[in-house]
Protein backbone atom coordinates (compact mmCIF):
# COMPACT_ATOMS: atom_id res chain seq x y z
CA UNK A 1 0.00 0.00 0.00
CA UNK A 2 1.35 2.99 -1.38
CA UNK A 3 -0.28 5.35 0.48
CA UNK A 4 -0.40 5.12 4.56
CA UNK A 5 -1.92 7.90 5.66
CA UNK A 6 -5.03 7.37 4.03
CA UNK A 7 -5.78 4.13 5.84
CA UNK A 8 -8.63 4.15 7.85
CA UNK A 9 -8.59 2.77 12.16
CA UNK A 10 -11.16 -0.24 10.20
CA UNK A 11 -8.33 -1.46 7.83
CA UNK A 12 -5.07 -0.88 10.30
CA UNK A 13 -7.44 -3.57 12.47
CA UNK A 14 -7.95 -5.47 9.76
CA UNK A 15 -4.31 -5.84 8.75
CA UNK A 16 -3.69 -6.71 12.93
CA UNK A 17 -5.79 -9.65 12.87
CA UNK A 18 -3.01 -11.27 11.01
CA UNK A 19 -0.01 -10.15 13.11
CA UNK A 20 2.53 -11.97 11.68
CA UNK A 21 5.05 -14.28 13.26
CA UNK A 22 7.83 -13.81 16.57
CA UNK A 23 10.81 -11.43 15.58
CA UNK A 24 13.96 -10.76 17.57
CA UNK A 25 17.21 -9.00 18.01
CA UNK A 26 19.48 -11.89 18.50
CA UNK A 27 17.99 -15.80 18.62
CA UNK A 28 18.27 -16.40 21.88
CA UNK A 29 15.55 -17.48 24.63
CA UNK A 30 13.59 -14.58 26.48
CA UNK A 31 11.98 -15.11 30.10
CA UNK A 32 10.39 -12.44 31.01
CA UNK A 33 7.41 -10.90 29.14
CA UNK A 34 6.85 -7.38 28.65
CA UNK A 35 4.26 -5.32 26.80
CA UNK A 36 4.58 -1.98 24.52
CA UNK A 37 2.17 0.46 23.20
CA UNK A 38 2.40 1.34 19.73
CA UNK A 39 0.06 4.27 19.58
CA UNK A 40 -1.59 6.16 16.25
CA UNK A 41 -1.98 9.46 16.44
CA UNK A 42 -3.41 12.27 13.31
CA UNK A 43 -0.77 14.80 13.09
CA UNK A 44 -2.14 17.17 9.93
CA UNK A 45 -3.96 14.34 7.71
CA UNK A 46 -0.82 12.02 8.24
CA UNK A 47 -0.76 9.20 10.38
CA UNK A 48 2.16 9.45 12.87
CA UNK A 49 3.67 6.97 15.91
CA UNK A 50 4.59 7.87 19.61
CA UNK A 51 7.98 7.34 20.72
CA UNK A 52 9.59 8.43 24.24
CA UNK A 53 13.36 8.89 24.65
CA UNK A 54 14.68 7.09 27.93
CA UNK A 55 16.60 9.57 30.04
CA UNK A 56 20.37 8.90 30.93
CA UNK A 57 21.25 6.53 33.51
CA UNK A 58 24.14 4.29 34.28
CA UNK A 59 21.67 2.12 35.92
CA UNK A 60 19.05 1.76 32.91
CA UNK A 61 20.30 -0.83 30.14
CA UNK A 62 18.34 1.33 28.31
CA UNK A 63 19.49 4.68 28.93
CA UNK A 64 18.80 7.34 26.43
CA UNK A 65 17.21 5.23 23.96
CA UNK A 66 14.29 5.52 21.64
CA UNK A 67 11.23 3.36 22.80
CA UNK A 68 7.38 2.84 23.09
CA UNK A 69 5.87 3.68 26.18
CA UNK A 70 5.84 0.29 28.03
CA UNK A 71 7.80 -2.29 30.44
CA UNK A 72 7.73 -5.29 32.30
CA UNK A 73 4.04 -7.36 33.23
CA UNK A 74 3.10 -6.66 36.74
CA UNK A 75 1.44 -9.60 38.26
CA UNK A 76 -1.75 -7.26 38.87
CA UNK A 77 -1.90 -6.83 35.20
CA UNK A 78 -4.88 -9.14 33.79
CA UNK A 79 -2.61 -9.32 30.48
CA UNK A 80 -0.13 -8.04 28.00
CA UNK A 81 -2.18 -5.41 26.67
CA UNK A 82 -2.89 -3.43 30.28
CA UNK A 83 1.07 -3.89 30.63
CA UNK A 84 1.60 -1.49 27.93
CA UNK A 85 -1.79 1.04 29.20
CA UNK A 86 -0.92 0.65 32.63
CA UNK A 87 2.81 1.46 31.57
CA UNK A 88 2.23 4.37 28.99
CA UNK A 89 -0.25 6.04 32.14
CA UNK A 90 2.72 5.40 34.32
CA UNK A 91 5.24 6.87 32.06
CA UNK A 92 3.62 9.36 29.86
CA UNK A 93 -0.16 10.12 31.38
CA UNK A 94 -2.26 8.46 28.66
CA UNK A 95 -5.16 7.73 30.52
CA UNK A 96 -6.00 4.47 29.63
CA UNK A 97 -9.81 5.17 28.13
CA UNK A 98 -8.48 7.56 26.03
CA UNK A 99 -6.96 4.77 24.10
CA UNK A 100 -8.52 2.76 21.64
CA UNK A 101 -6.94 -0.83 21.15
CA UNK A 102 -7.00 -1.73 17.47
CA UNK A 103 -5.25 -5.04 17.92
CA UNK A 104 -1.65 -6.38 18.47
CA UNK A 105 1.94 -7.61 16.44
CA UNK A 106 3.57 -10.61 17.11
CA UNK A 107 5.69 -10.88 20.20
CA UNK A 108 9.33 -9.56 19.55
CA UNK A 109 11.99 -11.10 21.75
CA UNK A 110 15.10 -8.77 23.04
CA UNK A 111 18.87 -8.61 23.07
CA UNK A 112 17.42 -7.57 26.76
CA UNK A 113 15.67 -11.32 26.98
CA UNK A 114 11.93 -9.93 27.07
CA UNK A 115 9.37 -11.53 25.21
CA UNK A 116 7.81 -8.12 24.11
CA UNK A 117 4.10 -7.86 23.16
CA UNK A 118 3.31 -4.76 21.54
CA UNK A 119 -0.68 -3.76 21.90
CA UNK A 120 -1.29 -1.05 18.49
CA UNK A 121 -3.64 1.67 19.41
CA UNK A 122 -4.88 4.94 18.68
CA UNK A 123 -4.81 8.04 20.89
CA UNK A 124 -5.83 11.89 20.59
CA UNK A 125 -3.46 14.08 19.54
CA UNK A 126 -2.12 16.72 20.89
CA UNK A 127 -2.27 15.29 24.06
CA UNK A 128 -1.90 16.81 27.97
CA UNK A 129 0.88 14.28 28.40
CA UNK A 130 2.31 13.74 31.88
CA UNK A 131 5.76 12.58 31.74
CA UNK A 132 7.92 11.05 34.54
CA UNK A 133 11.42 12.04 34.23
CA UNK A 134 12.73 9.11 36.04
CA UNK A 135 11.38 7.13 33.02
CA UNK A 136 10.98 9.96 29.90
CA UNK A 137 13.18 12.32 28.69
CA UNK A 138 11.13 13.22 25.78
CA UNK A 139 7.91 12.43 23.91
CA UNK A 140 7.64 12.56 19.99
CA UNK A 141 6.16 11.58 16.99
CA UNK A 142 7.58 10.48 13.42
CA UNK A 143 5.56 9.95 10.37
CA UNK A 144 4.00 6.62 9.08
CA UNK A 145 5.17 7.33 5.43
CA UNK A 146 8.94 8.29 6.66
CA UNK A 147 9.00 5.43 8.51
CA UNK A 148 8.01 3.30 5.79
CA UNK A 149 10.77 4.34 3.54
CA UNK A 150 12.87 2.04 2.93
CA UNK A 151 16.40 3.99 2.81
CA UNK A 152 15.47 5.42 5.78
CA UNK A 153 16.95 1.94 7.83
CA UNK A 154 19.69 -0.49 7.96
CA UNK A 155 21.38 -2.61 9.46
CA UNK A 156 24.03 -2.56 11.55
CA UNK A 157 26.09 -4.75 13.89
CA UNK A 158 26.79 -3.28 17.37
CA UNK A 159 28.36 -4.86 20.42
CA UNK A 160 26.47 -5.54 23.47
CA UNK A 161 27.70 -6.64 26.65
CA UNK A 162 26.87 -10.53 27.18
CA UNK A 163 27.48 -11.02 23.41
CA UNK A 164 30.25 -12.56 21.74
CA UNK A 165 30.11 -11.24 18.47
CA UNK A 166 28.40 -7.84 17.34
CA UNK A 167 25.23 -8.29 17.14
CA UNK A 168 23.19 -7.05 13.48
CA UNK A 169 20.25 -4.03 14.62
CA UNK A 170 17.94 -2.56 12.77
CA UNK A 171 19.00 1.15 12.55
CA UNK A 172 16.73 4.08 11.05
CA UNK A 173 18.64 7.71 10.26
CA UNK A 174 17.94 10.27 12.60
CA UNK A 175 14.42 11.85 12.83
CA UNK A 176 14.22 15.20 14.73
CA UNK A 177 17.37 14.37 16.55
CA UNK A 178 16.46 10.54 17.43
CA UNK A 179 17.90 7.61 16.57
CA UNK A 180 15.23 4.49 16.66
CA UNK A 181 17.28 1.20 16.86
CA UNK A 182 17.36 -2.69 18.21
CA UNK A 183 13.65 -3.67 19.47
CA UNK A 184 11.64 -0.47 19.01
CA UNK A 185 12.76 -0.50 15.49
CA UNK A 186 12.43 -4.09 14.84
CA UNK A 187 8.77 -3.73 16.20
CA UNK A 188 8.23 -0.84 13.89
CA UNK A 189 9.37 -2.69 10.86
CA UNK A 190 6.71 -5.53 11.54
CA UNK A 191 3.95 -3.12 11.72
CA UNK A 192 5.14 -1.54 8.62
CA UNK A 193 5.05 -5.37 7.12
CA UNK A 194 1.67 -6.18 8.72
CA UNK A 195 0.13 -2.71 6.92
CA UNK A 196 1.48 -3.66 3.46
CA UNK A 197 0.24 -7.29 3.75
Amino acid sequence: MNNLDSLTLAEITQCLCQPGGATHDVPLQANRDAGVLVPFVRVAESWHLVFIRRPKSERDYHSGQVAFAGGKRDLSDSDLCMTALREAYEEIGVAMQDVTILGQLGIHHSASRYRITPTVGVMPWPYALTLNPLEVARVFTIPLQWLAQPHHHEIRYRELAGFAEPVPMVYFQEYDGEVLWGATARITLSLLACLRA
